[in-house]
């Protein structure tokens, strides 16, 4: 077989990846994304009535960042995240697993 004819198999970029159980973010940098709770009226009326919490976040942070900040952080687990670029920052909005996920976290945080 010549050098021409041989076939090297594609790179598997998914096995660089890392996996779920392993946790490349630290505390510091999850400090970085999230910049701070952000509570208005309308944002309370989400913890009550949508299980969602917001939060200004860094305008380059990802949502899959977001929601491993959030778990290191907080030690919550985030199901979904939506976020909006606003004259205030980078917003995001996370909805919890748990039914009262939001609602305890804003409590230990002292926001309700």
């Amino acid at each position: 077989m010549s050098k021409d004819s041989q076939v090297t198999p594609p790179k598997n970029s998914a096995a660089a990846a890392p996996t779920k159980a392993e946790s490349t973010m630290t505390a510091q940098q999850a400090t970085s994304l999230i910049i701070a709770p952000y509570v208005t009226e309308k944002t309370f009326n989400q913890i009550e009535k949508e299980n969602k919490l917001a939060f200004i976040v860094s305008e380059k942070a990802s949502k899959k960042e977001i929601i491993e900040a959030i778990r290191i952080l907080y030690e919550s687990e985030v199901d979904e995240v939506n976020t909006a670029r606003t004259i205030r920052g980078k917003k995001a909005f996370a909805k919890f697993k748990s039914r009262e996920g939001a609602r305890e976290l804003a409590t230990k945080l002292g926001l309700v």
